[in-house]
């Protein structure tokens, strides 16, 4: 069992008497929510173009831009809350907000611990290094100074390979130490890191993890809650169906990521 893992199950074990004991309103989270008229929505704000703040100090993005959208179509005003992502779990479980549209990607380790509604993009994992690195494969990693995003699944991925490991905030920082030489490599969602560098004119070489399927990126929400994850699901559903979604992909992303 990696460490990520324990740390979930962690997690599951501490608040079991609080998630048991909170059981009945949890099944009614749906209509506390309408009454409350707000839903809070949680991710890192920064991983651009995904989820970023922009210098009037906003959260935009394409995760903010779909999250605001679904709570809409609910009904509902959507709070942005930004937060550390190795510890983003652990504030739904302790109702810090009520949702995570942070670029999750969809695991069993997680599954165990929040229910998924989606999934509303799907990427692939790639490892990105300075144009004549010399690194051109899995095994050219070793013994090389990867950097990735704490917290991630990529870092559970890494350390199960062995590989030197140096773990950041977000992709931001990931790229400024990769073009200042401080790591030799980067690991990150492909999409996301593509775009970012693009926009900074980083220049770049990269290739994708061989050893890794496509993945869904998932709203995260606290079990047993199937009426706010059917709501969510259907207000995802219909934004797909009447182009919004499609809309809101080519602003942030320029393409399709379905």
């Amino acid at each position: 069992m990696t460490f990520r893992r324990t740390v979930l199950k962690s997690v599951v074990v501490a608040m079991g008497l609080a998630v048991a004991g909170l059981a009945p309103a949890a099944a009614e989270e749906l209509e506390t929510l309408k009454e409350k008229g707000v839903i809070r929505i949680a991710m890192s704000g920064a991983y651009p173009p995904f989820n970023f703040v922009n210098d009037q100090n906003e959260v935009v993005g394409f995760d903010p831009a779909i999250g605001t959208e679904i709570a809409k179509r609910m009904g509902l005003e959507a709070e942005i809350v930004t937060t550390a992502w190795d510890g983003i779990i652990g504030g739904l479980l302790s109702n810090k907000y009520d949702a995570i549209v942070g670029s999750m990607t969809i695991t069993e380790e997680r599954d165990e611990v929040v229910d998924f509604v989606g999934p509303y993009y799907s990427d692939k994992r790639a490892i990105f290094t300075q144009p004549g690195s010399g690194i051109t494969s899995l095994e050219d990693l070793e013994g090389k100074k990867v950097g990735l995003t704490l917290g991630e699944t990529h870092e559970d991925w890494a350390r199960e390979r062995g590989y030197n490991v140096s773990t950041y905030k977000g992709l931001p920082e990931l790229l400024l130490e990769l073009e200042n030489g401080r790591v030799d490599a980067i690991v990150n969602d492909s999409i996301a890191a593509i775009l970012a560098m693009g926009e900074k004119g980083q220049e770049y070489e990269m290739f994708a993890d061989p050893t890794t399927d496509p993945f869904g990126a998932g709203i995260a929400i606290r079990e047993g809650s199937p009426e706010l994850a059917a709501a969510m699901q259907e207000a995802l559903d219909s934004m797909m169906e009447d182009g919004t979604y499609l809309e809101l992909a080519e602003k942030w992303v320029g393409a399709d990521i379905r």
